[in-house]
């Protein structure tokens, strides 16, 4: 897919089983990140993981940088999943939504970049809250019928409120 074709698909438009199993790639594709926004919110230490291979890396430094946080990369599954549920489990309330989503697949793997409204609300202190706009640079690889992140970049375009919900002290 090039610029000047955002929106065509790399299948030929007669060729209805390639169109399929691009159409199916582009929604697992969307549903791995999907996964990890709504394995936050619910605080689904399952879904959350399913999003990630077990290699993976979350890079939240260009997004905290912002607001003068200093996060490390993370690094593995098993990183990544318990160091943000363990920072918003019982402390903060979260709320992603994904938008403006564009999807490059290159045969196993894949770039995926999108925009997330992030809310970051304190549990025993509603009036506390960081809301951000963050653009995300995701690669992924397929692993069976699923797709997985590999390695995923956050970056901020705004932040209002108070880092302090998303952080702590």
């Amino acid at each position: 897919m090039d610029a000047e074709t955002p929106f065509a698909l790399a299948a030929q438009p007669g060729d209805t089983a390639t169109v399929v199993a691009e159409l199916r790639d582009r929604a697992e594709i969307a549903d791995a990140l999907y996964r990890f926004a709504l394995g936050q919110d619910l605080k689904d230490g399952d879904l959350f993981a399913s999003a990630f291979t077990a290699d993976a890396e979350l890079d939240f430094r260009p997004a905290a940088a912002r607001w003068g946080g200093k996060p490390p990369v993370m690094s593995g599954r098993g990183t990544i999943v318990s160091t943000i549920l363990a920072m918003f489990t019982g402390r903060v309330n979260t709320t992603h939504q994904v938008t403006n989503m564009r999807i490059s697949i290159d045969g196993d793997t894949a770039r995926l970049t999108a925009l997330v409204e992030a809310q970051h609300v304190l549990i025993d202190a509603p009036d506390t809250h960081a809301l951000l706009k963050n653009p995300y640079t995701v690669d992924l690889i397929r692993d069976g019928s699923r797709w997985l992140v590999r390695r995923m970049r956050i970056e901020n375009i705004w932040l209002t409120g108070d880092p302090l919900a998303i952080f702590g002290a």
